[in-house]
């Protein structure tokens, strides 16, 4: 069987035969050259208009690339045709197989991306002895196509967070649907400010935004101001993980400070090793964390009573009545507001300023959380890491898509993946 009668199975073009293909010697080894031509009736499409014109001239054959066979580089070789368009002038031919002045193939550009999404696009590069602008090439051709061929409907549930992509306090604001059917990265905008939120409800159109029911993200103020203007008939919750994750940050700062004062008192250093077992829910601590708390507990210490109020807030997430769960939000606080712990205090007057948001989880019945959210944001930062970061924001954009996004891609009849 031949190589021309295998291409004409799975990649046949109209109006396009395979003559003849052949070994040839190339920078890097041997290569394969397959010579396209145009059928003798067949007449050159308008680049411009799309439409059937006149041929005006050919210029010098030139080479695609195509998947490789048998790690051997294929290209396609063909002699491009210029037409006179009475519409758009003297243009050079639309061809079935590439886009403009790209020097790969369509099939070659989605077999690239496929691979970028299980290896880094560094290895994808080394792996099939190509550049990584190429793969970079590759999975942005995907990426647009998809964008073009994606539709936002019955969008109902939305997370949003933002991630750092840069030193420098650089932020992408991502936007997520969590509906029960379909989770996955629906948007992303550049820094976190109330711009950047406005500009996907932009996108998304004000007959969308209506139907959204439930938002939910954390308490940066730019985002629920821009929720509760173009989301106005939305839930918006403020979920248990950020809350729980305030909590923590208060503890440590807590034991950090309690720690230093130790040391200049001359204490001995009992907080020491103590930050995880302070942090840790009783179920995931380690036997030596579990020792090392019960011999916290022995001491009169602000890291301990942090603790212990943390621990007791916890009650608030079993409540099923959002009445009874405002009033115990209403007495936790004071109680901690009567205490000399003053991280925990800031945690308690935040808590209250968003009373109401913090009350919709128990109207979202306790079904949304930002786990997935943060599920998606680990998921965002490992895919950086494997690239060792980003030179430009395009670039990190386009990986997001890539890998996050679940895009839909056109039917082929052959894959070579």
């Amino acid at each position: 069987m031949q190589l021309e009668t295998i291409l004409n199975y799975v990649e046949k073009y109209k109006s396009f035969v395979y003559k003849t293909s052949r070994f040839v010697e190339g920078a890097g080894g041997r290569e394969i050259e397959v010579v396209v031509a145009a059928r003798a009736n067949a007449r050159p499409k308008c680049s411009g208009c799309r439409q059937p014109r006149r041929g005006y001239d050919r210029l010098k054959a030139r080479r695609f690339e195509f998947v490789p066979l048998w790690q051997i580089p294929v290209y396609l070789v063909y002699a491009m045709r210029r037409v006179d368009c009475p519409k758009c002038g003297v243009t050079v031919e639309e061809v079935p197989w590439s886009t403009g002045k790209q020097t790969q193939t369509r099939t070659y550009q989605w077999f690239l991306s496929q691979w970028a999404r299980r290896l880094s696009w560094q290895e994808t590069a080394r792996v099939f002895r190509t550049s990584w602008q190429s793969v970079f090439r590759a999975v942005r051709y995907a990426v647009l196509w998809g964008i073009a061929h994606d539709t936002w409907r019955d969008v109902r549930t939305l997370g949003v967070d933002e991630i750092a992509w840069r030193k420098g306090h650089q932020y992408l604001t991502l936007v997520y649907q969590l509906d029960e059917d379909r989770k996955r990265l629906l948007w992303i905008g550049e820094d976190r400010e109330k711009e950047t939120l406005e500009g996907f409800f932009r996108c998304l159109g004000p007959k969308q935004s209506e139907q959204v029911e439930f938002v939910c993200s954390d308490m940066w103020s730019a985002y629920l101001n821009v929720v509760e203007r173009c989301a106005e008939n939305a839930v918006h919750v403020l979920d248990r993980f950020h809350v729980m994750r305030l909590l923590n940050k208060a503890i440590d700062e807590v034991r950090r400070g309690e720690a230093k004062q130790l040391e200049l008192d001359g204490y001995e250093p009992i907080l020491k090793h103590s930050r995880w077992c302070l942090l840790k829910r009783p179920e995931n601590r380690t036997r030596k964390q579990t020792l090392k708390l019960k011999e916290l507990m022995q001491y009169n210490l602000q890291s301990v009573k942090a603790h212990l109020q943390r621990e007791d807030f916890q009650r608030f997430w079993d409540y099923k009545s959002g009445a009874w769960a405002g009033k115990f939000l209403d007495e936790w606080c004071r109680r901690v507001q009567r205490t000399k712990l003053e991280p925990m205090k800031k945690v308690a007057r935040t808590l209250l300023e968003h009373r109401e948001l913090l009350l919709n989880w128990f109207k979202a019945e306790g079904k949304l959380s930002s786990g997935t959210v943060e599920g998606f944001n680990n998921k965002a930062k490992l895919t950086m890491r494997k690239a060792y970061g980003y030179r430009s924001s395009e670039t990190a954009k386009a990986a997001l898509y890539h890998t996050l996004s679940d895009l839909p891609e056109p039917d082929f009849a052959h894959k070579f993946w």
